[in-house]
């Protein structure tokens, strides 16, 4: 059960800080999510997860966790980007303007910054979300879980038939609904 919370605090710690990077940069790409009615980036979820379920000499100290969770999340981050554009024919992010990346997919920049989030989320994040997931009732991990699949459903739909990540706002697709 802890695991299902620790996906979805880490969905939503990502999407927010999402619309911080958004708003840092001033980005043209306003919709920040990749779920059509939940604030989540499910990317964040499932990366810091695979972080979690590193080996302990590979999270032992602070520059150890860094490289390989750097390394993990940089690998979950390259999966998901090819999930999204080949499945769903989108792509969430781009770093082809960025020096250093692979196809768009992931760049060097942006995995040393990967790194130094893991060590922030492990060491200081969650020993806070550990405790908060013990006290949560399990009856409510296992309605936001239905609520998830239902989201990722027509997410996953909408997504299919626009093309157009932008459309992950419920205003934006019924505009376009509208519109159709």
């Amino acid at each position: 059960m802890e695991l299902l919370w620790y996906f979805f605090f880490y969905s939503f710690l990502g999407f927010l800080l999402e619309k911080l990077y958004a708003a840092a940069i001033h980005a043209t790409q306003r919709v920040r999510k990749c779920q059509l009615l939940l604030p989540l980036c499910p990317v964040y979820g499932l990366a810091m997860l695979a972080v979690l379920h590193l080996p302990p000499d590979m999270r032992d100290t602070p520059w150890r966790l860094w490289f390989y969770g750097a390394l993990t999340i940089t690998a979950v981050e390259f999966v998901m980007h090819l999930i999204y554009d080949k499945l769903l024919g989108v792509r969430f992010w781009d770093y082809s303007a960025t020096k250093m990346d692979v196809d768009g997919r992931i760049c060097m920049p942006f995995s040393v910054v990967w790194g130094l989030l893991a060590v922030v989320a492990v060491y200081l994040v969650q020993p806070y979300l550990t405790e908060l997931a013990r006290l949560l009732p399990p009856q409510l991990a296992y309605g936001l879980a239905l609520l998830l699949v239902a989201d990722t459903f027509f997410s996953a739909r909408v997504l299919r038939q626009s093309r157009d990540v932008e459309l992950m706002s419920l205003p934006r697709l019924l505009r376009y609904l509208r519109a159709s």
